[in-house]
C-alpha cells in the first residue's frame, strides 16, 4: 500500500529511474548538488528562489548535501531521513516501500480519544519508537485510544524535548528514523490506537538551522516568539513558507498516516495575512487525507481563540477539533496543591468558580484582564463549544517540565486529593489526557532537558535560573545536564509496587466506565442549563445533558466534610472515597468525587 506525499520541496523519485531534487534558497546566487560517492551537480535557477535538478544516479537510500555558492554545504530542509544528524547528510528515502498492514484503519472518532502523551527519548531505557511499540500492550489494558508523541522532529545534541527541531520532516534518528515511526504506527493501529504528533510551527531550533544562509524568509522580520525568531508567514516572500508547512501537515498525516497533529503554542504563530496560516493547514488537511478517514487537529493556545474551534451547524468539526485546557489544568492545580505563583495567580482567588466555569463553558479566561499578564485581555467566548473541544488534564511535559525541578503533581498534592482529580478528570466529557507515568501514580521528575553547545548551554542554564528567582540555583535542575535527562526516564520496574498496581487498577477502572457510561453519550452532551453550581468554598454540581439523559458530578475537593448536600438523581455509577446514599441528603467526605447516569 504506496502512502507518498507528494511536494515541491526535498525529493522526488522518478517513476522513469533517478531523483528529482528541489530547494528554495532565493538568498543563493548558484546551488549544486553533491550526491555521496557519486559527484557534484548543477540544479537550474527554475525561477522566484527555487532551483532543480533531476539526478539520474539517485535513488532510494542516496545520501545528498546542497552546496550554496559552491561551498557551504546543507542538509536538505525537506530532508526525509537524516542518518547522521540534523548537520550531516540527507538521505533518499522510498515512502512507498514500506508494507503497511493497515489498510482498513479509518482512525477513531474524537470523542473516543483517551491521549496518553509519551516523550519518545525518555518513555522507555531504550528511548527509541520500538521501545514505545513493544509497550503498546500495557497502554490497550489501561484504556488508551490514542498516543501523543512529544516533537521528533531532527535537531542537534542526544536529548531534548523536541521544541528545538530544525528539519521538520525528517524522524529523529536517534528514536530509529522513518521505518521505525511507521512500525510504530502500523502496531498501533493494529491495537486500536490512534497516534498523534506534536508539531512546531512557530519557529526553529536555535542552533543547527541552516535556513538563514540561504533562505531567510523563512524568519520573520516583523515578529519574535519566546524562542527567536518567528516563521515568516505574512511577510515578503512568505507564500513558500507557508506552502512548506501546510505540506509538512499533509507529509505526517498522509505517509505516516498518523491520525492527527497538536499544533505547538499556536499563540506564537503570527499571521496578518487575510488568511491565517492555521486555517489554511486545517482546510488542506480536511480537504486532504480528513476526507478518507478521521484526522484530528489539536492545538496549544494560550491565547484561548475559541474561533479556532467552532463546529459547522450540524456539529462536525470545521478547523480544530480540540485544544489543551490550561484553565481546567491550574484551576484544579490550585485546588490540589495550593499554589499561587505565576500564571496560578490568574485562578488563586476562587479557583473552585474557575473550575465550574470550565466544565460549563471550556476556558475560564473569555476576554476578561488576566492580573499574570499585566491585566492584558486574554481569551475569547468558548460556552458554545461541545466539551469535546477541550482536552482535560492533569499533567503535561508543560505543566510539570515548567518547574525548577520538574515535580509531577503526586510529589505536589495528597494521595486523597490526587484521587479524587482523577476521577474528576477521567469521567468527565473532556477528551483526557495522561502523561506517560501518570497511571502509575509516578513520582520521578521530568524536567527540561536539552542537549546543545556552548555558548548556548550557558545562555540556557542562565535563562532557566532567571526563570526562578526565588529559587536558590542548586534547585533548579541543570538542562544540559546528563542526569537530568536521565531522572527523566521512566522506571518500569516501578509499575510492579504495590502503590503503583493500586494507581494503575483505579485509572483502568476509571477508563472502563468512561467507556461504559459517558462516552456513548459524548457526541451529544451539552452543559445542562442552570445544571452548575457550588456548595460552599470547595464543593461543586456539573450536570451535563442530552435530551432526558444526564452525566452529573457532585464532587468536595476540599479537606473538610460537606453536609446537607442533596442527592443527584439516577444512577450512581462511581463513588470514592465511599459510597452514595441512595436517599436523604449526604454528607461529602474530604475529597470525594461521585458520578451520577440517568435514565
Amino acid at each position: 500500500m504506496e502512502r507518498c506525499h507528494d511536494m515541491p520541496f526535498g525529493t522526488r523519485i522518478l517513476g522513469e529511474g533517478g531523483v528529482r531534487f528541489q530547494l528554495f534558497a532565493p538568498a543563493a546566487q548558484a546551488v549544486k548538488l553533491a550526491l555521496d560517492g557519486v559527484g557534484e551537480f548543477h540544479m537550474d535557477d527554475t525561477g522566484e528562489g527555487w532551483y532543480a535538478c533531476d539526478a539520474l544516479a539517485a535513488g532510494p537510500g542516496s545520501r545528498y548535501h546542497f552546496l550554496i555558492e559552491g561551498s557551504l554545504a546543507v542538509p536538505d530542509p525537506a530532508s526525509r531521513h537524516q542518518p547522521s544528524g540534523h548537520a550531516g547528510a540527507s538521505e533518499v528515502i522510498d515512502a512507498s516501500a514500506f508494507a503497511w498492514t493497515d489498510q482498513e484503519w479509518r482512525g477513531r472518532p474524537w470523542e473516543d480519544a483517551v491521549i496518553h502523551e509519551v516523550h519518545v527519548g525518555s518513555f522507555t531505557r531504550e528511548g527509541d519508537f520500538d521501545g514505545i511499540r513493544r509497550r503498546l500492550d500495557h497502554l490497550v489494558d489501561l484504556g488508551v485510544t490514542a498516543v501523543e508523541l512529544m516533537p521528533v522532529a531532527e535537531g542537534p545534541g542526544r536529548w531534548s524535548w523536541g521544541y528545538d527541531g530544525v528539519l521538520p520532516f525528517a524522524p529523529r534518528r536517534d528514536y530509529g528514523g522513518p521505518q521505525a515511526l511507521r512500525q510504530l504506527v502500523d502496531a498501533a493501529h493494529g491495537r486500536g490506537i490512534m497516534v498523534l504528533l506534536d508539531v512546531v510551527y512557530n519557529h526553529f531550533g536555535p542552533e543547527g538551522n541552516f535556513l538563514p544562509r540561504y533562505a531567510p524568509a523563512f524568519l520573520s522580520r516583523r515578529h519574535r516568539t519566546p524562542w527567536g525568531a518567528a516563521i515568516n508567514f505574512d511577510d515578503a516572500d512568505s507564500a513558500p513558507v507557508r506552502q512548506f508547512f501546510v505540506h509538512n501537515a499533509l507529509y505526517w498525516l498522509e505517509e505516516y498516516h498518523l491520525d492527527g497533529l497538536r499544533l505547538d503554542a499556536v499563540h506564537a504563530v503570527f499571521d496578518d495575512s487575510e488568511r491565517h496560516i492555521l486555517l489554511e493547514i486545517a482546510e488542506a488537511v480536511h480537504q486532504g487525507p480528513g476526507r478518507d478517514r478521521a484526522v484530528h487537529l489539536i492545538l496549544e493556545n494560550d491565547a484561548n481563540e475559541a474561533r479556532f474551534l467552532r463546529r459547522e451547524p450540524g456539529g462536525c468539526v470545521r478547523r480544530y477539533s480540540a485544544q489543551w485546557n490550561d484553565d481546567l489544568h491550574h484551576a484544579l492545580h490550585v485546588l490540589l496543591a495550593e499554589e499561587a505563583t505565576g500564571y496560578y495567580e490568574d485562578y488563586a482567588s476562587d479557583p473552585l468558580c474557575c473550575l465550574l466555569r470550565c466544565l460549563e463553558q471550556g476556558f475560564a479566561w473569555q476576554g476578561e484582564p488576566s492580573p499574570f499578564r499585566g491585566g492584558q485581555l486574554r481569551g475569547e467566548p468558548s460556552a458554545d463549544l461541545p466539551p469535546a473541544a477541550f482536552v482535560g488534564f492533569l499533567q503535561n511535559h508543560d505543566q510539570i517540565g515548567n518547574r525548577a525541578a520538574g515535580e509531577r503533581i503526586s510529589v505536589l498534592a495528597p494521595d486523597p486529593a490526587l484521587r479524587a482529580a482523577t476521577a474528576l478528570l477521567l469521567l468527565a466529557p473532556f477528551p483526557p489526557l495522561l502523561f506517560m507515568g501518570q497511571e502509575w501514580g509516578a513520582r520521578q521528575p521530568f524536567p527540561f532537558f536539552c542537549d546543545c553547545e556552548e555558548p548556548l548551554a550557558t545562555a540556557v542554564r542562565e535563562g532557566r535560573r532567571r526563570e526562578f528567582p526565588d529559587q536558590r540555583s542548586e534547585q533548579v535542575a541543570d538542562p544540559c545536564a546528563g542526569e537530568t535527562f536521565r531522572a527523566a526516564v521512566l522506571d518500569w520496574s516501578w509499575p510492579a509496587s504495590a502503590a503503583a498496581r493500586e494507581w494503575f487498577a483505579l485509572h483502568r477502572e476509571l477508563l472502563r466506565l468512561r467507556r461504559e457510561h459517558v462516552s456513548p453519550m459524548l457526541g451529544c452532551l451539552r452543559p445542562a442549563p442552570g445544571g452548575f453550581w457550588r456548595l460552599g468554598n470547595r464543593g461543586l454540581v456539573a450536570t451535563w445533558c442530552h435530551g432526558a439523559a444526564r452525566l452529573t458530578l457532585l464532587a468536595n475537593l476540599g479537606p473538610q466534610p460537606l453536609c446537607d448536600v442533596v442527592r443527584p438523581s439516577g444512577t450512581c455509577f462511581f463513588a470514592a472515597p465511599g459510597p452514595i446514599a441512595e436517599a436523604g441528603e449526604l454528607t461529602l467526605a474530604p475529597w470525594s468525587v461521585a458520578w451520577f447516569a440517568s435514565p
